[in-house]
């Protein structure tokens, strides 16, 4: 059974860094051919794409308004992903989602099998 475990949510004032983290079971044996990626959703907004990773190769893929800010990693030794978050915007406020998917460096939520609960992030100015 495969389960995604987010954490390192929480409330930070503007300019503050966060780092989520996302603990992956049940994928031992297909982790390292998938992608994982992390995604937002804040109030009344559709999910967006934020970043990905690819699990074989460390390449990533990053929502342009993000890029210069935050980094996706992986430990492949704990099957833990993480985002490192800068320089945090009030506009960064949502819940975070980390996925899993079959599908290169996707940024499609649609392709995305494998979802966490989400973790809350909140900006204030």
């Amino acid at each position: 059974q495969v389960q995604l475990v987010e954490s390192g949510g929480g409330s930070v004032q503007a300019g503050a860094s966060l780092t989520l983290s996302c603990a992956a079971s049940g994928l031992t044996s297909t982790i390292k051919v998938m992608t994982m990626g992390w995604f937002r959703q804040a109030p009344g907004k559709e999910r967006e794409f934020v970043a990905a990773m690819a699990w074989i190769n460390d390449n990533t893929y990053y929502k342009d308004s993000v890029k210069a800010r935050f980094t996706i990693s992986r430990n492949t030794r704990q099957n833990t992903g993480f985002l490192q978050m800068n320089s945090l915007k009030t506009e960064d406020t949502a819940v975070y989602y980390c996925a899993f998917t079959n599908r290169y460096l996707s940024s499609d939520y649609g392709q995305y099998t494998y979802w966490g609960q989400g973790t809350q992030v909140t900006v204030s100015s």
